[in-house]
């Protein structure tokens, strides 16, 4: 596929390393030269210095060539008036990256599609969605539904409560005969392991599962993780995903809200009904102290700095907060976040990718999840009429190395993944994957 991204940073050159991977063909069009030299001395991806609402460079960039025409600049008016030019100048499909929530309305995407911008997305939305989940969840570090819930991908870390713990898969197996759920991959010092039956679980793994609504009592049980009941918690940083979280919570849950900045303090007074508004800065201790942290159930950090949101969580953790996220933009930041005891990892660059890759496959994929700290994805594809995946039962597949089924949804029912089941026309299929794996996937499911 001809891939076009306009970016002016960190997240269209992380899409363009992504995809490029994935056996794409990639120019990417960023108005900063030293990042696009830089860029061209560890790849050979094509780069074109330049503003790209400019019709003379996205002509240069070949347009009219394009697949897909990809905007991700910080500026979301850039990113609409680029993909209408590349839609008018011939480009087959378009995805603008917006901060608006508005836009993301059904009528106001029409409008947007009317006008040659296929596809929105919003990372904060996006965000404070996963935020909610996971609130919901606690104890889970990370957490992702398929096909509406009927699949869930959990993460949990173990620790020494963890019931599996120095146990092989097998070993777990034997001692539980009806499990609903699989484990996909164990996160392990920096590297990632597709699990066989004699795997054995150790502290601190990450364990990567998937599982059905009514295994996930079982799945805590064994990881030695308790539900914690959310009553009241603290947000820092009043931006969009901050905001957008204390109002989606304000009328179920106590919320305190900390802003430095005093007037968009003063805005958000007036604009949340149910929330306390503090205007101060959260990396004061005694601020905090004063404010309750000691009982407050979770803590989430979505400052537009990263240190100051680990710092802070870092923070609500040793004054005895349960529950901490914090909003890591720098990507080499997230493996030690995870490691130095925050909970969560929310990144807009990875929620910004999860979205737009599964647009670049030949399969049908509904959903892609691009995880935090760990170089892999999970994705949902849809087994199409014919395709490779329906011929056998999957022991008998030749799944790609670095790749591992975890469940199957089938209508309303779901499945998890064992040697003689076999794939049927229309099942979704949700699939672990390392990078070198996901091309190969998208030729079994095409």
């Amino acid at each position: 596929m001809n891939i076009i991204i306009a970016g002016d940073g960190e997240v269209g050159f992380h899409l363009a390393k992504m995809l490029h991977d994935e056996k794409h063909d990639i120019t990417i069009v960023d108005p900063h030269e030293d990042l696009l030299r830089m860029l061209e001395s560890h790849t050979d991806i094509l780069t074109i210095t330049g503003d790209s609402t400019s019709v003379a460079t996205l002509n240069k960039a070949k347009v009219n060539k394009a697949d897909l025409l990809i905007s991700v600049l910080h500026e979301e008016h850039t990113n609409l008036i680029t993909c209408m030019l590349g839609k008018q100048l011939g480009a087959k499909r378009s995805i603008a990256r917006i901060t608006n929530t508005e836009y993301i309305y059904p009528a106001t995407k029409e409008m947007f599609r009317k006008q040659g911008v296929d596809e929105l997305v919003c990372p904060e939305s996006i965000a404070a969605d996963e935020i909610i989940a996971l609130l919901k969840q606690t104890a889970a570090t990370e957490i992702y539904n398929f096909s509406h819930g009927l699949l869930s991908l959990f993460l949990i870390k173990l620790d020494e409560n963890a019931k599996v713990l120095n146990k092989s898969l097998n070993d777990i197996a034997r001692e539980n005969p009806d499990l609903n759920f699989r484990a996909v991959a164990i996160h392990r010092n920096s590297k990632t392991i597709i699990p066989g039956g004699n795997d054995i679980f150790k502290v601190n793994d990450l364990a990567y599962v998937i599982t059905k609504p009514d295994g996930i009592r079982n799945l805590l049980k064994l990881g030695g993780k308790q539900r914690i009941e959310i009553k009241d918690i603290f947000i820092v940083g009043g931006g969009r995903i901050g905001r957008k979280t204390a109002a989606r919570l304000e009328k179920t849950i106590d919320i305190k809200l900390v802003e430095v900045d005093k007037a968009r303090s003063q805005w958000l007074a007036s604009d949340l009904e149910n929330t306390l508004v503090i205007n101060g800065d959260a990396r004061d201790i005694d601020l905090l102290k004063e404010e309750g942290i000691e009982n407050t159930d979770a803590f989430i950090a979505v400052t537009n700095n990263s240190e100051t949101n680990i710092l802070t969580c870092l923070h609500a953790t040793k004054l005895g907060v349960k529950r901490t996220i914090a909003l890591v933009e720098n990507l080499d930041y997230i493996d030690i976040s995870q490691n130095i005891g925050i909970n969560t990892i929310i990144n807009k660059k990875l929620i910004t990718a999860s979205y737009i890759a599964r647009f670049t496959m030949d399969a049908e994929v509904t959903s892609i999840k691009c995880l935090s700290g760990i170089d892999a994805e999970v994705l949902e594809f849809v087994a199409r009429t014919k395709s490779y995946v329906t011929k056998k039962p999957i022991y008998k597949l030749d799944i790609p190395t670095g790749s591992i089924i975890g469940g199957i949804v089938r209508g309303k029912n779901s499945y998890i993944a064992t040697g003689d089941l076999q794939i049927q026309e229309n099942d979704h299929v949700v699939v672990f994957a390392l990078p070198g794996a996901i091309h190969k996937l998208d030729k079994l499911f095409h």
